[in-house]
Order: structure tokens, then C-alpha cells, then sequence
């Protein structure tokens, strides 16, 4: 997803004395032509490439971390004795480079094959894996369950008709046009095929049978499973009292109708100030369009993000001509035209709301699984039924920090629910102890956030929003919740790292 990296640093196919590199340490160089990622652990020595397969962070400006690294821009996490993309974003490993010892010097001297899995067997064999929702946590454990040597059938089920695709790209990049349509798939046209997993498109579980473990889709066919993931994301809430007029963001379907709409359009206006709501206003701003935002709130994102980044996020959007409509309310939306509580009416030739989602858990629900405002589980990702597992937007899971259930609705997490919930699958009893992560894009602005804090009692700010360089510390009886930086990822893994050390709290079984 971008252009060839520069070659920086020096040639490490002559060589570099071994004192360059620090114990623990990484060095950027290049070798035939190539970026390559020196590293070193004590006695070991790890070359892999230079850049992150996600969207080509560059890893040597990232964290290494034991024997991995982590990469700047999203946080993925790579084995540098593998190369392999251990935790999402990532999902394809990094190419191995050969390295040699010669007396007090170390030399690159070309790729290396790629590493054989070298995942056990698994411990368990349901006779056969069920997904329901073809997003981040249902893609990312179907690609899982067959890295870890599951050989039995996987069915992929999903309500688009697109196979599974980069979810964060379609309010980002490609909806201001900055990224092409071949960008957004998150596997080539093959994969599944050479997986043997079966993609059902289109299509949607309407009941699930726990006792006779058997699922049944919306055209009749029923599938048996050994194993059950419920992944089956959220729903945006809608208006329906606005009409017809209003469009929604949440499938790569809807980003190309919106796309095709400012196409024709000359004014915008976009209900809600939520992350999806200001990326829309941001991305369509992009695309030359005069753009309101309306919202009840008095700042956006204040409750998320508290006062200083909220108001630091409504200058950007200003500085780039949004015209924000505050403690207000959309009461009528016509084919021309938005109104508002206090009667001012705003000309709009498109009208986009962002306001939220729900989770999709009437299915789990009407099946006697457990739910509470998202399908309960335990740290395992195990529903209240047997061999029925939840994950992503969908889940609420014991925070394993503060005990609390929670429910997150970030694309990484659901991703790495998903792998998690494979591995349990296979009987690996893994809890899922990942520390959430996200970004949100403001035109040339990335805030990246790591933890989880729905409320706190102080918040602290290291540098300055202005200067967009800082790091917003959100504490709770004395400890760290969560952290949002502006412009400094290392920080940003820093605090992740921190925020996973924390002592885990006991956590309760699903109900």
C-alpha cells in the first residue's frame, strides 16, 4: 500500500562493524537493493526487511521487543527470528535476510526461504469451523486456524458482497480518493481458494442451534460446525425519522456510493461528530466539497478523548474550512436541504450520519446465548454456549486490566480477537490480554491511542498539541489507562508495552 522505500543508512551487504549495533538495538540499512532491518538480542543477530507489510511503516523508527518488532504506525508486531506477523495490523510476514559473523564485522549476504510454520498441532480438532462475519476478527481467525495446522473445513460467511477488505481505508484514504479500489482487499483474489476455506458472500446466519450445533443462512442452507465464531461486527445507527435522503458509512459499498455522490456534489453536511463522522468531513473535504458538521455535543469527541483533543481536533477541521454546527440537532432532512433544532436550515446535496453503532448480537440472542449490550464472553472469547465463540465489535470481554466487561469497537482488536478465538478453538487456552489500539486520520494528522479509558479522574499532557507533538495521558486512581500521542509513535509503543505489564485482574467466566 505504498511506494518502494528509500534506501537509507548504510550497505549492509559490505558490512557494518558489530559495536553499530547496540544490545537490543536495530539499524536501518539496505542490501541488493533492498531496505533491510538490522537487529540485535544479546549474541543474536535477526535481519528482516525494513518495512512494515501493513502499510510500510519503517520499522527501525518502531520498538523491538524481546525478540519482535513492533511498527510505528499501526503496531504491528513481527518475529525477527520468523519474520512472521504475529500480531495485526499485519497479516503477510516480513522476507528473512542472511547474516554472517566475519571476525569483528557483520555482512547481509542475501534473502533467506521463508520459515516453515512451526505452530504444534493443534490440541483440539472440531470436526469442522463456522464463522459468521467475514470482517477483521472472522477473516483474521480463518487465517489463523489454518497457519496453526487446522485441516478440517472453515466456511467464512458474510453479509457483503465483497470479500473481506481494509474497513479503516473506507472513511480514510480511498473515501478522499488518496488510495485505489486494488488497495482495499486484505487478500489476494486466490487466498481462500488455496486456504480451503469456503467464502459464502452475500450472505447472512438468520438462527443457530446450539444443541444440534447447526447454523442455518438466510437461502435455507444449514451448516454443521465442530466450532462457532460469532463475528458478526456492528450496525450503524440509523435516523429514520431524517428519511431517505441520509446515507451511512460501514461497507466498502457504502463508501463507493458516497464516493459517487460528491462526485455531483457541492456541499456537504455530516450528522454526528463521532471518529467515522470527522474522518468523513475529512475525507470529503479532500475531495473539494464545502463540509458541516452537525452534533449535539458541545466539543467532539470530548467524551473520548476529553476536552484538549477534542478542541485541538475541531481546530484542524476548521483550519481546512469545516463549519461545525454545535448543540444542534438534525430534525429534517430533504433532498436539498438539512434543518436543524433551532430552525436554521443548511443547504446540503449530501448528507452523511455518523452516530454510532450497534452490535449485531439479535442472532446470539434469539439463540439463548448470553448478551449484554454485545455477546458475552470470558477471557477466552467463549460464549455462554459450548464451542461458541465471540469476537470483535460484536464482543464484550472482561478488560483483564480493570475486570470490567468492555466492548471496543477498533479494527486491530478485532483482528486480534479473532486470532486469539482461532487459537482457543484449537484448545490453546489463550487469554486474550491485548492491550487496544487505534488510529484515527485527520488530514495529515494520525492520533494513535493505546489502552482503554471510558472515564478518568485526571488528564495529563507531555509537549504540545499545538506544535502536534504530545502524548495525553488519561489516569484513574493513580493509574494509567490509556495514552493518545500526536506524533510520537515511539511513545505510543512505549505505553503499550507499559500498559501490557500491568498485573492482570481475575476475570469471571461468560453467563
Amino acid at each position: 500500500m505504498s511506494d518502494a522505500a528509500p534506501l537509507t543508512g548504510p550497505d549492509l551487504g559490505k558490512g557494518v562493524p558489530l559495536s553499530a549495533i547496540a544490545d537490543g538495538g536495530m539499524l536501518a540499512g539496505h542490501a541488493l537493493g533492498k531496505p533491510v532491518l538490522l537487529a540485535r538480542r544479546g549474541a543474536d543477530l535477526f535481519a528482516v526487511d525494513a518495512t512494515c507489510t501493513h502499510y510500510g511503516g519503517p520499522l527501525a523508527d518502531g520498538l523491538m521487543v524481546d525478540d519482535t518488532v513492533r511498527c510505528p504506525w499501526h503496531h504491528a508486531c513481527f518475529s525477527l527470528r520468523t519474520g512472521e506477523a504475529v500480531r495485526a495490523p499485519a497479516l503477510r510476514p516480513l522476507t528473512r535476510w542472511a547474516v554472517e559473523r566475519r571476525g569483528t564485522m557483520v555482512v547481509i549476504t542475501g534473502e533467506m526461504p521463508a520459515t516453515p510454520s512451526s505452530a504444534a498441532r493443534p490440541r483440539a480438532t472440531p470436526a469442522s469451523v463456522v464463522i459468521l462475519g467475514a470482517g477483521a476478527a472472522g477473516d483474521a481467525a480463518a487465517d489463523v486456524l489454518r497457519r496453526e495446522g487446522y485441516e478440517s473445513p472453515i466456511t467464512l460467511v458474510g453479509a457483503d458482497n465483497d470479500a473481506p477488505y481494509d474497513r479503516p481505508n473506507i472513511s480514510k484514504d480511498y473515501l478522499a480518493g488518496k488510495a485505489p479500489e486494488d488497495w482495499i482487499p486484505l487478500r489476494p483474489d486466490t487466498h481462500y481458494k488455496e486456504r480451503n476455506v469456503q467464502l459464502l458472500l452475500g450472505r447472512t446466519a438468520t438462527s443457530i442451534d446450539t444443541a444440534q450445533r447447526r447454523v442455518l443462512l438466510d437461502d435455507g442452507q444449514s451448516l454443521d460446525y465442530g466450532a462457532l465464531l460469532i463475528a458478526t461486527g456492528a450496525s450503524p445507527i440509523r435516523l429514520p425519522a431524517l428519511g431517505e435522503h441520509v446515507r451511512y458509512l460501514r461497507t466498502l459499498a457504502d463508501s463507493r456510493a458516497i464516493v459517487a455522490a460528491s462526485g455531483t456534489a457541492h456541499r456537504a453536511v455530516v450528522i454526528g461528530a463521532s471518529f467515522i463522522g470527522l474522518e468523513v468531513a475529512a475525507s470529503l473535504r479532500e475531495r473539494g466539497l464545502e463540509v458541516h458538521v452537525v452534533a449535539p455535543e458541545s466539543l467532539p469527541l470530548e467524551r473520548i478523548l476529553g476536552r484538549e483533543l477534542g478542541d485541538f481536533i475541531r481546530g484542524i477541521h476548521e483550519t481546512r474550512g469545516v463549519a461545525f454546527h454545535l448543540g444542534r440537532t438534525a430534525v429534517a432532512v430533504e433532498a436539498d436541504s438539512v434543518t436543524l433544532d433551532n430552525g436554521e436550515r443548511i443547504h446540503a446535496d449530501l448528507v452523511v450520519a455518523g452516530i454510532g453503532v450497534r452490535p449485531n448480537e439479535e442472532l446470539a440472542a434469539k439463540a439463548g446465548i448470553g448478551v449484554e449490550r454485545g455477546v458475552r464472553v470470558n477471557e477466552y472469547l467463549e460464549t455462554s454456549a459450548p464451542d461458541v465463540f465471540a469476537a470483535g465489535d460484536v464482543a464484550r470481554y472482561p478488560d483483564p486490566r480493570t475486570g470490567d466487561l468492555i466492548r471496543v469497537e477498533h479494527w486491530v482488536v478485532a483482528q486480534r480477537m479473532g486470532q486469539t478465538a482461532a487459537r482457543n478453538m484449537l484448545g490453546h487456552r489463550q487469554p486474550f490480554h491485548s492491550v487496544p489500539f487505534f488510529w484515527s486520520q485527520h488530514y495529515d494528522v494520525q492520533i494513535s491511542y493505546v489502552g482503554h479509558a471510558e472515564k478518568w479522574d485526571s488528564i495529563e499532557i507531555a509537549g504540545s498539541l499545538e506544535k502536534r507533538d504530545c502524548a495525553v495521558t488519561y489516569r484513574a486512581k493513580g493509574g494509567v489507562l490509556a495514552v493518545a500521542t500526536v506524533g510520537r509513535d515511539r511513545e505510543s509503543l512505549k505505553a503499550e508495552v507499559a500498559i501490557e505489564s500491568m498485573a492482570p485482574q481475575k476475570t469471571t467466566e461468560a453467563q
